[in-house]
């Protein structure tokens, strides 16, 4: 079984809309493909065949790791989230002191990371250096690009 991932409301219902579209459209889309080549005649020779049985293998996988991220999807409940320390779900502003500049950081699951829109992994080197700090308190992550230096200026949600 797979490890828990805690997520948000619209992570969870995100996944869930992304397994339902791969099971409704793409795997029957998938099976037409193969009906249609597999009337055209020898199936040993046939490259469009043996594409499609290849591309079906593949969504199968995909909805199969999809099935598992939902059936080990926790959903938060934001009312009972901690904001005196960063946590999961947590808004957290910080300056970092090696850019120089203020960057603000919402603290999700692995399968909500999203760096473009500010949400980073709690596994994450940022987001395992800022875990549990309060505001005040400075976080050293040690990232592919050197060691970066974090304070913590406000927490919410």
């Amino acid at each position: 079984m797979a490890d828990i991932q805690y997520v948000t409301k619209d992570g969870y219902e995100a996944l869930v809309s992304e397994l339902k579209y791969l099971k409704s459209v793409k795997r029957p889309e998938i099976s037409k493909a193969i009906a249609e080549a597999r009337e055209k005649g020898d199936l040993s020779e046939n490259a469009e065949y043996h594409a499609a049985r290849e591309e079906l293998a593949l969504l199968e996988a995909k909805i199969s790791e999809m099935e598992g991220k939902v059936g080990s999807a926790r959903v938060m409940d934001e009312s009972k989230v901690d904001i005196s320390k960063v946590g999961i779900l947590t808004k957290v502003d910080v300056m970092n002191n090696k850019m120089g500049k203020k960057q603000t950081f919402t603290i999700v699951s692995e399968a909500e990371a999203n760096l473009k829109e500010g949400k980073i992994s709690i596994t994450s080197p940022i987001g395992k250096a800022l875990v549990g700090k309060k505001i005040g308190e400075k976080a050293v992550a040690q990232t592919p690009a050197g060691a970066m230096e974090f304070e913590v200026l406000a927490i919410g949600l």
